[in-house]
């Protein structure tokens, strides 16, 4: 009995880590769908977003939950003006153009943040950082079970936008196909920007929400750059919502390699399942691009 208590708190702690890592791998699932654009500064707006919430907190003592209705807007702003600034110009250039461009963004963006902060780790304590709900024999850590509701509840209301909204269903035909989409007249260039926007306002909030979990430095986004691929190529690159799977099973593979293997090689076992999706199934667990 004792075991499968142990079992079900490691399941329900890799849940609650997962929820956070969907949200990141749905923003870049959502630029790959409707850009096909790999952003590989897609951690470092996360890292971004850590550090936003960090100088709220700091300086204005601002909850980072509460700082997520600041970053939120602001983020979607940022991205927007990125790709219009730096993605857009090279829409058609070869593919390895907007790869290097978003290389060097996000390098512009750990460097800039190492500027303004410096290199030491920094954190935030807050009343629940350490705080643990529970529910019969199996606890639940606070600041991650609220971080999953507000990541079920921007996942919520992404999925409205898409399916219930003329923008929504302006980006999916843009996704599918954008010659197509602008001889009905959808305005692709705006799409675009939106998505790219939408997506890096994904980023952000996810990096606002760990910030009461964990350690920040101006180099973290490069792993949540990589677990944000993890979690599109578990899913299917372009597969929005194939990335909320993905992401779960990206949080219950490390937890139960934590505790059962070793909790040293925590990362490794998102990157042992990886490996194996592309090797069996190259096209992702749920397939690809579905916006």
């Amino acid at each position: 009995m004792t075991e499968i208590t142990s079992l079900v708190q490691v399941v329900v702690s890799g849940i609650l880590t997962g929820g956070v890592y969907a949200i990141v791998g749905i923003g870049l699932s959502l630029i790959f769908g409707v850009m096909r654009v790999v952003n590989f500064a897609h951690g470092e707006f996360l890292a971004l977003g850590m550090y936003a919430a960090l100088f709220l907190f700091s300086r204005f003592h601002l909850d980072p939950y509460l700082a997520s209705i600041i970053v939120l807007p602001a983020a979607m702003l940022l991205g927007y003006a990125a790709e219009k600034l730096f993605i857009a110009p090279i829409a058609h250039a070869p593919e390895h153009s907007s790869i290097l461009m978003t290389v060097g963004l996000g390098l512009v963006i750990s460097n800039l943040l190492l500027f303004g902060f410096g290199a030491q780790p920094q954190s935030i304590y807050t009343v629940y950082s350490t705080s643990t709900l529970r529910l019969g024999a199996v606890t639940f850590s606070l600041p991650l079970t609220v971080s999953f509701l507000i990541t079920v509840g921007a996942i919520a209301g992404l999925y409205a936008v898409l399916t219930r909204t003329e923008v929504g269903r302006a980006m999916r035909a843009t996704a599918q196909n954008r010659d197509a989409a602008e001889l009905v007249g959808v305005n692709t260039a705006q799409i675009r920007g939106l998505a790219f926007g939408i997506g890096t306002a994904l980023a952000m909030l996810a990096g606002t929400l760990l910030l009461p979990v964990l350690y920040v430095i101006p180099t973290v986004g490069g792993v949540f750059t990589l677990k944000a691929f993890v979690v599109t190529v578990l899913a299917g690159m372009g597969n929005v919502l194939g990335a909320i799977g993905g992401g779960l099973i990206l949080g219950v593979a490390e937890s139960l390699g934590a505790t059962y293997v070793s909790s040293g090689y925590r990362d490794a076992f998102g990157l042992i399942a990886f490996l194996l999706v592309l090797l069996f199934k190259p096209a992702g667990l749920f397939g690809r691009s579905r916006v």
